[in-house]
């Protein structure tokens, strides 16, 4: 099937912005690989202090210096449910390289901070830039260049992003993706949200709010709606850094450690010098992020993606922009309901048919390309299948031709909607992102008086004092990367809801983030320019009438705002306290959204490009 001519455009407009810069960076990068496997560069002495705590089995192996080595880059803790699951995955790694004559070795971990923690707390103006952290570890873990492909061990929010970024500062190297998966079903995602509700508006206790919470959120793995954890699970499949169809297997099964193993061993098989070399440089290609986009807007992801996937393509010398995100959100159709987007979760997402169905719906439409390099091979139809146990025997098969529910996920010819699960809004008051395939058709467009808060804390005490019972849209600024971290304001969910289904009409504006399962209320999010850098949200007033209108893309201010002057507040509250009076580099170095709200790539702007 010849691909969509939309996205052709979009994929040629990619390669030509990119340009000279993408070029450069791949012949560079290519160099690297060498005649030989990586620790042969090192000296003796060098290579004595990589090896001198490894079995005697792979010092024989190390010594050699002919098998490839394998780096386990883990963001293994045991706090989160998430990642927890990972702390059995280096012996397996390590076995099955062993197994298949080479080495595997755990070169580092990287911080794994949980938004679900965070959220509502001083700690969440560091989750951003976890990601741009999470990325300089990686680059630390790899720095010993003893290493000829990388298993890189991950799974949540900022987590993923960042270790794709810091392996493309290794771009000469394989790199394997390997997740944990969900945790298995427990509360239900629309009961737990009625129970939050609830809470908000003083009808249930804490203990009750607890009890509920602790049974949604109850074992290993990630939560399973789908928010910016479970995206990214899914844009690797579609960009072709996992094994095909493992992204949502549950922890602590035979299949997800079969999975677990064969990663290794396909690492192995991918290294330079064998007859497969695929260095991670040239799986994630322009055609490789314009398929990530499809991704996200077929089956309604993260908002986070919006600056994850630009900040990806930078560290690949690749430039997306929010134009590329419409265009193909124009013509992509929404093919997936998870919650937020439905009531279904994950595992049953999984169970309806998943990505593999997904995949294949889309390639048979000409919605991928599908002559794109995978860790898989070549071609993305591999992805179009499912892992099994054949006998105990590791396979895959193809995935269901039709769904299994079509309430949770639908054939292209028959979508949920014809059009992308997120939308560009722009006009006088700059440029945003919403969800609009959360928001239900009457709450889609919201004209209404701002009410202007300095931050979510101020617009929870006026809900507490019943000073919100009307239509009207919240407008908090000084919420971008550069004013505060840019924290996710998912505390607002449930009193915005309430609103909501009180019958008011009622929305958000704002230079911050919103949770990944945000997206009942119609949010205009990432505002761009943020008002600290001259954003005009900074000037919009109590009482002036908003215009948000998802299905025609626009998000404008309807009173002058000429002659009027900023008025900063005091932001000296986030410059202290859990760790914030470290990153103050960070939040002058950060670049604006549409930039990726990234801190990795001044050195490579001119100077009068940085916010």
């Amino acid at each position: 099937m010849p691909v969509h001519p939309v996205l052709q455009q979009v994929t040629e407009r990619i390669i030509e912005r990119s340009g000279p810069r993408r070029a450069e960076w791949l012949a560079a990068t290519r160099a690297r690989a060498g005649n030989k496997v990586g620790r042969s560069s090192v000296s003796c002495t060098n290579l004595a202090h990589a090896m001198a705590a490894m079995p005697e089995r792979a010092k024989i192996l190390l010594k050699q210096q002919e098998r490839p080595n394998l780096a386990i880059v883990s963001a293994y803790n045991d706090m989160l449910s998430a990642h927890q699951p990972l702390g059995e995955f280096p012996p397996w790694l390590k076995e099955a390289a062993l197994e298949a004559g080479a080495t595997a070795q755990f070169a580092g971990g990287v911080p794994a901070m949980c938004d679900g923690v965070t959220q509502g707390q001083e700690g969440m103006e560091l989750s951003l830039f976890s990601r741009d952290v999470i990325a300089m570890a990686t680059a630390v873990a790899l720095s010993h260049q003893v290493f000829d492909a990388a298993l890189y061990l991950g799974v949540c929010d900022k987590i993923v992003p960042g270790l794709v970024i810091g392996a493309l500062s290794f771009g000469h190297l394989p790199a394997v993706m390997v997740p944990a998966g969900p945790m298995t079903s427990g509360v239900g995602n629309e009961e737990k949200a009625q129970v939050r509700q609830l809470y908000a508006q003083g009808k249930l206790s804490r203990a009750d709010l607890l009890e509920a919470e602790s049974k949604a959120y109850h074992g290993p793995g990630t939560c399973t709606f789908y928010g910016t954890a479970n995206s990214n699970q899914m844009l690797m499949e579609f960009m072709g850094l996992h094994l095909p169809g493992t992204a949502f297997i549950n922890p602590h099964t035979p299949l997800r450690e079969a999975l677990t193993r064969e990663a290794a061993r396909r690492a192995v098989a991918l290294c330079h010098g064998g007859e497969r070399y695929t260095p991670i440089c040239d799986v994630l290609d322009e055609k490789a992020f314009v398929n990530g986009i499809v991704g996200l807007m077929a089956t309604g992801g993260s908002t986070n993606h919006t600056l994850h996937l630009v900040a990806m393509a930078r560290a690949a010398r690749i430039a997306l922009t929010w134009d590329d995100f419409a265009a193909i959100s124009a013509v992509v159709p929404l093919l997936a309901r998870v919650y937020p987007n439905g009531t279904a979760d994950v595992n049953q997402f999984h169970a309806a048919g998943g990505l593999g169905f997904v995949i294949g719906q889309l390639l048979d439409a000409g919605l991928l390309h599908e002559d794109v390099t995978t860790i898989a091979g070549r071609g993305l139809r591999a992805y179009a299948s499912e892992p099994w146990l054949d006998g105990g025997r590791l396979a895959w098969r193809e995935a269901p031709a039709e769904p299994l529910d079509d309430a949770i996920v639908r054939p292209a010819a028959r979508p949920f909607a014809d059009n992308g699960g997120l939308q560009l809004l722009q006009g006088n008051l700059g440029r945003g992102i919403i969800k609009g395939s959360a928001v239900s058709a009457g709450h889609r467009a919201v004209e209404a008086p701002a009410i202007v808060f300095n931050d979510q804390n101020e617009l929870l005490e006026a809900f507490g004092r019943g000073e919100l019972e009307r239509d009207f849209v919240a407008v908090i600024p000084w919420q971008g990367p550069a004013a505060n971290g840019m924290p996710e304001l998912h505390k607002l969910t449930p009193a915005l809801s309430v609103l909501q289904g009180r019958g008011f009409k009622v929305a958000l504006v704002t230079d911050g983030r919103m949770s990944g399962a945000s997206g009942k209320v119609p949010a205009a999010l990432h505002l761009t320019p943020e008002a600290l850098n001259g954003g005009p949200i900074a000037l919009v007033r109590t009482g002036d009438r908003i215009r948000l209108d998802t299905d025609r893309g626009i998000l404008e201010v309807l009173d002058s705002l000429e002659g009027r002057t900023v008025q900063v507040p005091d932001l000296s509250r986030h410059r202290e306290g859990v760790g914030r009076d470290l990153f103050g580099h960070m939040r002058r170095a950060v670049s604006p959204a549409e930039q990726g709200a990234c801190t990795l790539f001044v050195d490579e702007e001119p100077a009068a490009a940085r916010p």
